[in-house]
């Protein structure tokens, strides 16, 4: 099976747990990144070293990393990305988000609510998801944490 390769663009909170979970799994390739972190404690799964300007190792996992503002400037295609995690909080409409289909990947999740990306959410509505779908919104965390509950009716309190 390929690997399913992926950007990060935005290192904050949401982005650094992206990158935590990818660097553990072995059909993952991530293209960007994290040694300390005050919520999830410290890198514990190999060392992390710069390789040289644009590129910094994960153990034996290269990945690189691109110091520019407008995701159109992100050469994702050229790095391998196909799919991108904006993070950022700013390019979370479809016509912001879509700099990241000019600079080469094919997919991109915003990981904050949008105002005309559809949302999904695991667990509630992502057989919804159709393929041809290039930009799409994981919602909010706290969207993330209740619509589950509410869904299957065990959420104790009025949702207004």
């Amino acid at each position: 099976m390929a690997k399913i390769k992926i950007g990060i663009n935005g290192f904050g909170r949401i982005g650094r747990l992206v990158a935590r979970v990818a660097l553990q799994r072995d059909d993952v390739e991530l293209t960007y990144i994290f040694k300390y972190d005050t919520v999830h404690g410290q890198w514990k799964h190999g060392d992390i070293k710069v390789k040289d300007e644009k590129t910094l190792l994960f153990g034996d996992k290269p990945v690189a990393v691109f110091g520019v503002r407008n995701p159109e400037e992100i050469p994702w295609g050229a790095a391998g990305a196909e799919f991108v995690v904006e993070s950022t909080g700013v390019f979370t409409d479809k016509d912001k988000a879509a700099a990241h289909l000019k600079g080469g990947a094919k997919k991109v999740i915003i990981s904050a609510p949008s105002k005309d990306a559809p949302m999904f959410v695991m667990g509630v509505n992502e057989k919804e998801y159709k393929p041809d779908l290039n930009i799409v919104s994981n919602a909010s965390c706290t969207t993330n944490c209740l619509a589950p509950l509410a869904k299957v009716g065990s959420f104790p309190f009025l949702l207004l």
